[in-house]
């Protein structure tokens, strides 16, 4: 018999999801190609058991624990992708997650870094990907998340994707068993298949970011899309399309951490589009033999220059950058 826990969406319905993975549906592993793939076709995503070990999520979060909590320093953070020192939840929690593992600054954060790397390049990750994106994947972006910033539901695609369009995929890996309230990654099924442009006409959530979330909340309400929160345990992955609406869920259990790792890859003969506006060419290194650019990445005296500049002036830097994205997308 499947235990349900009962919860509210990002826009107000009240839903229910598996309470544990036992409850949940089988999904797949890494070995199950054929299968795993034509879900992903059908739905827009697709979860994979036990697609990297228990001992590598265990480390990485050990090595966070050791290094990352306990510091003062600026790191840039996924939600603003600007320079931040941690925002800590009522119940302990880092809220605002780490943006890019793969460039933390490895003379305070080696373990962590070389640790993370290690669970987004896992052989099972790789292998995954490959098959979804018919190539190998690089991967041009990462997260570290311990507590739930309760991301509402987007598209990837409008802020980055490979330069062929709808090519890029991303992944979710589970570092520690996700407690139904803990927030939990959300993705609607199936609406990678919708035309975002046809229901909202002309816009780039660049310059008109309010509207862009209004646009996705209204597709919602109007096909009827539901909000799918597998339950993952230590190790699962949850791949999804470029196209696929997705987040997380309002925290319910504020005592749990949901520690996850996310990445973003694309084919390996692509580069990145971002804003649907401007190819960036960045050069990969190869770890564990995946792909991975490293965004500012602080083992280079430049970058960290840029980063005591961007602390001591953020205004400043936010306004530049504000105004940049707006040439880009013009």
């Amino acid at each position: 018999m499947q235990t349900m826990y009962r919860t509210v969406d990002n826009i107000g319905r009240e839903i229910e999801i598996p309470a544990d993975a036992t409850d949940d549906f089988a999904y797949f592993t890494a070995d199950q190609t054929e299968e795993f793939s034509s879900y992903y076709r059908d739905n827009g995503y697709v979860v994979i058991r036990n697609a990297v070990p228990a001992h590598l999520c265990d480390a990485a979060n050990a090595a966070f624990d050791r290094e990352c909590y306990p510091s003062n320093s600026f790191i840039y953070r996924q939600t603003t992708a600007r320079p931040e020192r941690h925002v800590i939840s009522p119940a302990g929690h880092v809220l605002n997650p780490i943006l890019n593992v793969q460039s933390v600054d490895p003379r305070l954060y080696a373990g962590f870094r070389d640790a993370g790397l290690d669970v987004l390049t896992a052989p099972s990750v790789a292998k995954v990907g490959r098959a979804l994106l018919g190539e190998p994947g690089k991967i041009v972006q990462s997260m570290y998340f311990q507590g739930n910033p309760a991301t509402w539901p987007h598209q990837d695609a409008y802020y980055l994707d490979a330069s062929r369009p709808g090519e890029m995929t991303a992944v979710w890996i589970a570092n520690e068993d996700i407690a139904p309230g803990a927030g939990r990654f959300f993705v609607c099924p199936g609406s990678h298949k919708i035309d975002m442009a046809k229901n909202g006409g002309d816009f780039d959530i660049a310059y008109n970011h309010d509207r862009y979330k209004k646009l996705v909340v209204d597709v919602i309400q109007s096909h009827q899309l539901r909000f799918s929160a597998p339950a993952l345990r230590k190790g699962d992955a949850l791949f999804w399309a470029a196209y696929t609406i997705h987040g997380s869920l309002p925290t319910t259990q504020d005592q749990f951490s949901r520690r996850s790792f996310t990445a973003h890859f694309i084919p390996a003969t692509t580069e990145l589009l971002q804003f649907q506006a401007r190819i960036r060419r960045m050069t990969y290194d190869s770890v564990n033999g995946t792909g991975v650019a490293r965004p500012k990445d602080l083992s280079r005296m430049r970058n960290r220059l840029v980063l005591a500049a961007e602390t001591k002036f953020p205004k400043t830097f936010a306004a530049a950058k504000k105004t940049a994205i707006k040439l880009v997308v013009r």
